[in-house]
């Protein structure tokens, strides 16, 4: 079956059976390898993406159920070659070991500032609530987006 996706900008058609879950498209039919399957039950945060501005799971919701809405892998954050500024405020603070929850993480951030480019730690603890990682990387993750709030990153 055809399924009409706008990822990173661009509208794709896909086939595949419509309960087929979103990552397995993102990445073996449009090689976007940034999302992680991680759990595969939706709490671990590896597989995020942006739909419509919103971070959301990919791992189990179907693919079919993303028509029509705007999503958005870490390959669509950053514009003309350059890192967004969440990118660059996690690379400026080494906030990655393994990297493997790095991308779900950049995208919650990034759905985070979209609907509140202020928030309290309180905020930021929340939208990374989820968000899993094993290598002990969470500090710098954190203090990466207290500086790129406080305008230092």
């Amino acid at each position: 079956m055809a399924i009409h996706l706008k990822v990173n900008g661009e509208t794709r058609e896909i086939d595949a059976d419509p309960d087929t879950p979103l990552i397995f498209v993102l990445r073996n039919q449009l090689n976007l390898t940034g999302p992680k399957l991680g759990c595969g039950q939706e709490k671990c945060g590896a597989c995020v993406v942006l739909v419509d501005g919103v971070a959301t799971n990919s791992c189990v919701r179907a693919a079919s159920e993303f028509q029509g809405q705007d999503i958005v892998t870490i390959e669509g954050l950053a514009e003309n070659g350059d890192l967004s500024a969440v990118q660059k405020a996690f690379l400026a603070e080494g906030a990655a070991q393994c990297g493997y929850c790095t991308a779900g993480m950049i995208v919650a951030t990034t759905g985070l500032l979209n609907r509140n480019p202020r928030p309290t730690a309180g905020e930021i603890e929340q939208a990374l609530h989820d968000h899993l990682c094993r290598c002990g990387s969470h500090r710098r993750v954190l203090t990466a987006i207290e500086r790129l709030i406080a305008g230092g990153a």
